[in-house]
């Protein structure tokens, strides 16, 4: 199968969670005996940190587009839509409408809108404001519509966005990249948190991980990530590292007695939204520490592959385990993910959900928007 795809980027891992899902989705589409073209517009600030300049081998005869508009790569754009069988577009791609209509376009290629970020368009979409990666008629003209984010969600985007048939496609994790390693020296803490600063999240990262570094002022805390403020609560025992790649992230989450997860509000609140790193975190077999939310119990057992905190005192408990505690909760995530949450496992329910669409015995079947394909969560 020949699949474009119109996304945010993949060729830069600074300051978002796109690039390493796409690396992973795509590298084991790859390994199942797919093609990929990926078209990505050249931003300045991913140019300047740009950790995948073009696709690795393991990508096979995959591709990446990088353009500096549309109007440069539009004619491009559309002879790669003439010869795939499946186009994406993705939340957040800058050029998300002009790639829509290219796709509707094109007519024979499966058109799939893939929202990474559900819970964040639809708290926009219900606040008034613009999204600007949304086609103007919502999601009607798809074929599919793919969510990060389960539950609720799911209903949201039929009902507020005129979505046809509507599937889960979480988050994922590529093993070969996240992995138990030794610790190393420089990323050794009692506690760490990796992620790109997001003032939605602030609050309970601050009661979660920068009270504890308080009340703890002669252990180590560590946070990596990109785009923290001047104003971030900082404490003398917090240390910091900027940005950290994915090839870092296997020795960050392995040099940590625990690790934390915290989720954005938005995604948060709606539930059902596992991040990227979760996964990564739980691949590395880093005893993972996360904030509350619906649906967290469906892709670790809290207590047991996962603990779960809503207060600074529930950290400080979790600190208070025993090393050996610890080691049987990572062990446990990380056996759990590499059953569970892959990105070879994505990429197959991914090619299964367009198979479906694909087979003439369902042609019927997919023509009510009502039909058992959507009701499936």
């Amino acid at each position: 199968m020949r699949i474009v795809i119109f996304g945010l980027t993949i060729s830069s891992s600074w300051g978002n969670g796109h690039a390493t899902l796409w690396r992973g989705l795509c590298k084991a589409l790859a390994r199942l005996g797919h093609e990929v073209v990926f078209f990505e517009r050249d931003m300045p600030y991913y140019a300047s940190s740009r950790d995948w300049p073009s696709l690795p081998p393991s990508l096979g005869d995959s591709k990446l587009v990088l353009y500096s508009d549309w109007a440069s790569v539009e004619a491009d754009a559309r002879r790669e839509l003439a010869d795939c069988d499946t186009a994406i577009v993705s939340s957040y791609c800058f050029d998300a409408q002009a790639a829509t209509d290219a796709i509707l376009d094109a007519q024979d290629p499966l058109a799939v809108f893939y929202d990474l970020d559900t819970p964040v368009t639809l708290d926009a979409l219900r606040s008034g404001k613009q999204v600007s990666y949304l086609p103007w008629r919502g999601l009607a003209d798809f074929d599919l519509v793919l969510s990060y984010t389960g539950g609720a969600a799911l209903d949201a985007l039929r009902s507020d966005l005129s979505a046809r048939r509507v599937r889960t496609l979480y988050g994922h994790v590529d093993p070969d990249v996240h992995l138990s390693i030794a610790p190393v020296d420089r990323y050794r803490a009692v506690l760490s948190w990796l992620g790109t600063y997001s003032a939605d999240r602030q609050a309970t990262l601050e009661e979660l991980f920068v009270a504890p570094a308080r009340l703890r002022p002669r252990e180590k805390f560590l946070i990596g990530g990109a785009q923290y403020p001047d104003h971030f609560p900082w404490s003398d025992n917090v240390y910091f590292v900027y940005h950290l790649p994915p090839q870092e992230h296997a020795a960050f989450f392995s040099s940590s007695r625990l690790t934390l997860n915290v989720t954005r509000e938005p995604m948060a609140r709606m539930g059902w939204c596992p991040s990227g790193r979760l996964f990564e975190a739980a691949a590395c077999g880093a005893a993972v520490l996360s904030d509350e939310w619906c649906g967290l119990d469906e892709f670790y057992a809290p207590g047991e592959q996962i603990l779960v905190a809503r207060t600074s005192a529930e950290t400080l408990a979790a600190l208070n385990m025993s090393d050996a505690e610890l080691r049987a909760i990572g062990r446990a995530a990380r056996e759990r993910t590499l059953d569970e949450h892959t990105s070879l496992h994505r990429a197959k329910q991914l090619i299964g959900y367009l198979e479906e669409l694909r087979s003439p015995s369902r042609a019927r079947i997919l023509q009510s928007p009502l039909s058992s394909f959507d009701a499936r969560p």
